[in-house]
């Protein structure tokens, strides 16, 4: 029996398709088809407000005619750097529609961070919430930026809530007003100034860039994959395929999932939009206000991560909301505790199992059956139409046998083209059809996958993905430091949280403090390190390479002891 038939004994899940024919559209046709079979249903649900998809077929219409007119031509990138909020769906669309890619941006980015991906892509365009203003006005020139298209959450609130957003911004201190220069322009006055006459192009699906979703890598420097068309939309569709339970046009999204990640892009957007079914869009993650948003507007479909299903299981109140809608949810983003999941599947009702993926594979590769045989501590199956093999770390041209770790890599129709103007990245990564993931992992004799340890050392502290040598490379930049590493640490709600080891220069003085304050005006929020611990000299290869892991297995052993 060959590898690839082991993965398709008699565990794959009951109702799930091993290969699957894929419609041969662009991803904004998703739209116009729910559109035409659910003009009625609702497509978002926002602080209580509602767009049907007839609504949002309309808006995205007129926000790709808009952009066209703004110079906007196929294959351009235009920035979207916005929470989750029906302006994130419209334009996102919207971009698609009018041929161009989607570059999303984190709204925690720092300049740095921004200017960087800015400039790496090629973005001209960008759909900015205002609240962003003086971050975006820091770097525009410098990274030739030269079209902002301006946003705020009142855009979109129902009335009361529109009428009574700027007392309460304004007592918050985030009242502020977009700028309103040369190549400012203000959204909902955009959908206005033009018509639902949107550009009419041919797309290849499998060719046709749909966007770049920019991740990190090994040297710390972030680089975008090439998602094309196809790419998106079959992992959507090999998504709800994982749920054969789902009812096309009845579902509800529970979308807290940021959508400028490929996770939340792919489970909650498209495949909303591809099941003609409601998101609940929530722009952050604040406990209560999921408790409630679930108890009133019941989503059948939650995915998520650790970090999230930790807070509901452990909020004081928990039993006083009706949590029994949701019948299926997707954890991803780090490894989910066996004791988070029995707990959590016994407040809900529903079926909540781990899966895996990455950025670079649009971004769903596994998961473990929703309504099958589920394995705790593995991330299960392939999906359809994908195959996976460990490989030897080392050379990467050896398959192991069953048990053994080693590189995860795998092949499908989800994986990307490769990454953005970085060819030799590219051929690292893509060898001969196959991606080769970075992660370590054993696969067992049924085709269960394990992931065993982090190949790229990446940190992921509350679903968010850190790497060690871009905080480094900022803590080098301090003037007081001569050396320095960073690691993931064992976090109960993050999953990992960043601790960093510094060397100070000679006859230089610091505090743990200083230092976490410095990071804050370079990294965004959540690369911010929690624990500093200082040294007089750090563990390194013969060639003066700093042993991370070593670092990580000091720190596991140190909380092993008793206190």
């Amino acid at each position: 029996m060959t590898d690839f038939e082991k993965q398709w004994q008699a565990n794959y899940p009951e109702g799930v398709p091993r290969h699957m024919d894929y419609p041969d559209i662009a991803v904004h046709e998703l739209v116009e088809r729910a559109a035409q079979e659910f003009p009625g249903n609702i497509a978002t649900i926002f602080m209580g407000g509602k767009l049907t998809y007839r609504q949002l077929l309309d808006q995205v219409y007129r926000f790709a005619a808009a952009l066209v007119a703004l110079g906007v031509k196929k294959g351009d990138r235009v920035g979207l750097m916005l929470p989750n909020c029906p302006q994130m769906v419209i334009a996102y669309y919207g971009v698609l529609k009018a041929g161009g890619v989607v570059v999303a941006f984190n709204p925690l980015y720092v300049e740095r961070e921004i200017q960087h991906q800015i400039t790496d892509s090629g973005t001209k365009v960008m759909v900015v919430l205002d609240l962003l203003s003086a971050r975006i006005a820091k770097v525009r020139e410098a990274a030739g930026l030269e079209k902002c298209i301006w946003t705020g959450i009142k855009d979109y609130l129902p009335f009361p809530l529109k009428q009574l957003y700027p007392v309460k911004a304004k007592k918050a201190g985030q009242l502020v007003t977009a700028p309103s220069g040369p190549g400012d322009y203000q959204f909902t006055a955009l959908l206005k100034q033009y018509g639902p006459n949107p550009p009419s192009y041919t797309f290849t699906p499998a060719e046709d860039l749909c966007c770049l979703q920019y991740t990190g890598g090994t040297t710390g420097v972030s680089k975008g994959c090439m998602l094309t068309h196809r790419n998106m939309l079959v992992n959507a569709t090999q998504v709800s395929s994982w749920t054969p339970e789902v009812r096309r046009g009845q579902e509800r999204i529970m979308t807290i999932l940021p959508l400028f990640h490929s996770y939340g892009m792919t489970c909650c957007l498209n495949l909303a939009v591809a099941l003609s079914s409601s998101m609940v869009l929530m722009p952050r993650f604040i406990v209560e206000d999921v408790l409630k948003a679930i108890d009133k507007w019941k989503p059948s479909l939650f995915p998520g991560a650790p970090t999230m299903y930790i807070a509901i299981n452990n909020h004081p109140d928990v039993k006083k909301y009706d949590l029994k809608s949701v019948r299926a949810c997707l954890s991803g983003s780090a490894a989910l505790p066996v004791d988070v999941q029995r707990k959590f599947q016994t407040i809900t009702g529903g079926y909540l199992n781990e899966g895996y993926g990455l950025s670079e594979a649009s971004p769903v590769t596994h998961a473990n059956p929703l309504f099958g045989r589920s394995k705790p501590g593995s991330i299960g199956l392939p999906m359809p139409d994908t195959v996976s093999k460990i490989m030897d770390i080392e050379a990467g041209h050896t398959e192991l046998p069953v048990g053994e770790a080693g590189e995860l890599v795998l092949k499908g129709p989800q994986v990307m083209k490769g990454y953005w103007n970085r060819p030799d990245e590219t051929e690292k990564t893509l060898r001969e059809g196959w991606l080769y993931t970075g992660d370590i992992a054993t696969m067992d004799e049924e085709g269960y996958t394990f992931i065993v340890d982090r190949k790229k050392e990446m940190i992921i502290a509350g679903g968010y993905n850190i790497y060690p040598r871009e905080i480094e490379e900022v803590l080098f930049e301090h003037p007081k430091i001569l050396e320095a590493a960073a690691i993931g640490i064992p976090d109960e709600y993050r999953g990992e949280t960043v601790k960093i080891f510094v060397v100070l220069k000679p006859g230089e003085q610091a505090t743990a403090e200083e230092l976490v304050e410095y990071c804050k005006t370079k990294l965004a929020k959540y690369k911010v390190p929690k624990f500093v611990e200082f040294r007089s000299e750090l563990p390194k290869t013969i060639v003066g390479k700093v042993l991370r892991r070593l670092l990580a297995e000091e720190e596991k052993k140190k909380r092993a002891e008793p206190a």
